[in-house]
């Protein structure tokens, strides 16, 4: 009686095509398109969720009354007509982490082709884990951060810059998926070697 195999040429396919079916919606919604609207190609992105104090309405705030708050604890930006600059601000936090994620999701891709022939323990693929344990950390350490600095910029001259305080906030959840996904590396890494080492002894 023959068993199945714990993995298919279907199972293969249906993770590849899954993994570019992501990479693709990442690739066009996360990174095209932003970018298409910094450039004007597109309606550009106008409004950023920020933090501030206290209840506040500002209905034209700055020099230029361009600048719009509203809300209470999570409050929202609204700035009419953004220039390039301000589209760029607007749009950078979003851009980079699409950038972060395709990445991810494109070494995965390589990972997963691998399963076809059931090579899976090899060194590439342990670099490609400690690249995609980097690209997680950078994530969650950095995108707070540029969110933080680009909403610093926009309203960098206006009134609503005194009532919305630079926010940081560091996710430890990236970091316990950073840690997880680089001790996987390093089972990958063992497993590599120890096939290494079997394959020199026969």
């Amino acid at each position: 009686m023959e068993t199945r195999r714990w993995w298919t040429r279907a199972d293969d396919r249906l993770l590849v095509w899954g993994l570019g079916l992501a990479l693709l919606l990442v690739g066009s919604f996360g990174v095209l398109l932003p970018a298409l609207g910094v450039a004007g190609v597109v309606a550009p992105r106008d409004t950023r969720g920020v933090t501030i104090d206290g209840a506040a309405r500002l209905p034209d705030t700055g020099a230029d009354g361009a600048v719009r708050l509203d809300g209470t604890r999570q409050a929202e930006i609204t700035i009419a007509d953004p220039d390039l600059q301000q589209r760029l601000w607007l749009a950078l936090p979003e851009i980079a982490g699409g950038l972060l994620l395709a990445l991810v999701l494109v070494l995965l891709l390589r990972v997963a082709r691998g399963l076809r022939d059931g090579d899976v323990f090899v060194p590439e693929n342990a670099r490609r884990l400690v690249v995609i344990a980097v690209a997680v950390i950078v994530a969650g350490a950095f995108g707070p951060l540029l969110q933080a600095g680009t909403t610093a910029l926009l309203l960098r001259g206006t009134s609503a810059a005194e009532l919305v305080p630079f926010s940081y906030e560091f996710s430890f959840a990236y970091l316990l998926l950073s840690f997880l996904v680089a001790a996987l590396a390093e089972v990958f890494r063992r497993g590599a070697g120890l096939r290494a080492d079997t394959e020199g002894l026969v």
